[in-house]
């Protein structure tokens, strides 16, 4: 647990939360997406978008892990310079 300071209503007020672990990118969110997916019935409908698109639940793609860029050149400092990638995926 990580304490974080929050400001809240127009900046007036300030207080300290316990904030858990952050799900929301990257290989922990995969596995947070995976675990929800488990979780709901085959038969159940979900609306996606605004609402406007249904689809059952057993019909979503699984999450895929990251593929490895290592060794393929990334454009760096607004596409003056170049380096080769480092990213082993996941």
């Amino acid at each position: 647990m990580v304490k974080v300071r929050k400001v809240g209503s127009r900046g007036t007020k300030s207080y300290e939360k316990d904030e858990g672990p952050q799900n929301w990118a990257g290989d922990a969110y995969r596995k947070t997406e995976l675990a929800k997916l488990k979780k709901i019935p085959k038969g159940e409908t979900m609306h996606l978008g605004r609402g406007v698109r249904t689809t059952k639940a057993e019909s979503l793609p699984k999450p895929k892990n990251r593929p490895s860029t290592e060794g393929m050149t990334r454009v760096t400092g607004r596409g003056t310079s170049s380096r080769k990638s480092k990213n082993k995926g996941s």
